[in-house]
């Protein structure tokens, strides 16, 4: 990367994680996936129970591993021949886990949080129960406001994991919401109508009234969608 953009990326990553504090969450940057794996472990005591979001960004950085390792209570939900009716049980315990570990699908240098979910066990638990919340993502998902935010859930975010979770949607064959085509028809909430629709609760998280229970590990690598 030539010197000036880095020194624009470190400028913007600046701002972010200000704004961040701002909004009463924790912030910090670490330059590595590697980094931000010791940077969770921070977060972490042994025996303490740990809820998970679906994200690729965790799996990346190593932390599905390491919750894996016998150290903590891990709330697997990606254990081998787990039933629907297991599964769903996990993302209710969840709520009451010690931490919860996610990513989000885009972070504004406002200082804000933008996460859309289906199930939305994930936006559940940022929004109540787990004492303690760690969010993580590459500077990749760093957006200046929340309608660069949209815009990237639309474009990269749900298509991505659409694809990811094999569903019928029509961003999976386009690349893109449907809403980006039909003129008038972008806002925030706008898409289709498939029943394997991802996008169903959209949650904005701005400044906190409990300060430091979400923290926020930016981290200088590109990870997940």
């Amino acid at each position: 990367m030539h010197k000036i953009m880095e020194e624009m990326r470190a400028i913007r990553v600046r701002n972010t994680i200000e704004n961040l504090r701002r909004n009463n969450m924790e912030a910090q940057y670490v330059p590595t996936a590697a980094d931000a794996l010791a940077a969770l472990k921070s977060y972490l005591t042994p025996g303490c129970t740990i809820g998970v979001g679906g994200s690729v960004t965790l799996d990346e950085i190593g932390a599905i591993d390491l919750f894996r390792s016998g150290d903590y209570a891990f709330l697997d939900r990606y254990a081998p021949a787990l039933t629907p009716a297991e599964i769903k049980d996990i993302y209710r315990r969840s709520l009451w886990a010690d931490v919860y570990v996610m990513s989000a699908n885009a972070i504004t240098e406002n200082g804000e949080l933008y996460n859309v979910d289906g199930r939305s066990n994930r936006v559940a638990a940022l929004l109540y129960g787990p004492d303690s919340v760690v969010v993580i993502a590459g500077v990749n998902k760093i957006v200046s406001d929340i309608d660069e935010a949209i815009h990237r859930h639309k474009t990269a975010a749900a298509p991505a994991n659409a694809a990811r979770l094999h569903c019928n949607t029509p961003c999976v064959r386009t690349g893109k919401c449907v809403s980006m085509m039909r003129q008038g028809e972008d806002s925030m909430c706008a898409g289709c109508a498939s029943e394997d629709r991802i996008c169903a609760n959209y949650v904005v998280s701005a400044r906190q009234r409990e300060a430091g229970r979400i923290k926020v590990i930016l981290v200088g690598d590109a990870l997940g969608f």
